[in-house]
């Protein structure tokens, strides 16, 4: 065997000891994320009206967001929404969800003795609803919820059906143009 082959046996132990150092250290990685997730979900599970720690994800400070909606804390949870509307992974359903909260203040509003202070709550749902559509056309629950929307406030219709009178310098082909009979003597 001599010299070459004891260098080409210590060169593969080594390697397999790197190797073996490299894989502890990712499963040592994996086991701190795992850890830090499970966490995070226990959290998100038992979260309640009491704000998460700064350094939550944005999907336990959704999971409060929903525990106040629950709790009747309408602002609140309203208020939790619109700071994570612009999150990549809980951003349009916090959009959705705020909307739906702007929708149930408008009907406690409408019900009661000044009713005309719900028109903004229902534009604002509205236009957020077209806000989710636009990011995700086959939202189907936004959908429907702008048409109940739009069944409490319809758009105003728009006058431009209606043909205005002509320009005032506008020509006037018929009254400029000769009369020729055409084909008769």
């Amino acid at each position: 065997m001599g010299l070459k082959g004891g260098f080409a046996t210590r060169r593969r132990t080594r390697l397999v000891i790197g190797a073996l150092v490299v894989l502890a250290l990712a499963a040592l990685v994996d086991g701190w994320l795992l850890q830090r997730a499970a966490r995070w979900n226990a959290l998100a599970a038992a979260v309640g009206t009491t704000p998460p720690p700064a350094d939550a994800p944005p999907a336990v400070w959704f999971a409060h967001a929903r525990a106040l909606d629950a709790a009747g804390d309408q602002d609140g949870a309203l208020q939790q929404y619109r700071r994570l509307q612009a999150d990549a992974q809980v951003g349009l359903a916090a959009r959705y969800n705020g909307a739906n909260v702007l929708i149930r203040q408008a009907l406690v509003v409408r019900a009661s003795e000044r009713p005309a202070l719900a028109i903004p709550l229902i534009e604002l749902a509205k236009e957020t609803y077209r806000d989710v559509l636009r990011a995700d056309p086959e939202h189907w629950e936004a959908r429907y919820n702008l048409e109940r929307a739009q069944r409490l406030l319809p758009d105003p219709q728009h006058a431009d059906d209606e043909a205005g009178p002509p320009p005032r310098n506008a020509e006037r082909a018929a009254t400029t143009a000769r009369g020729v009979a055409q084909g008769m003597p």
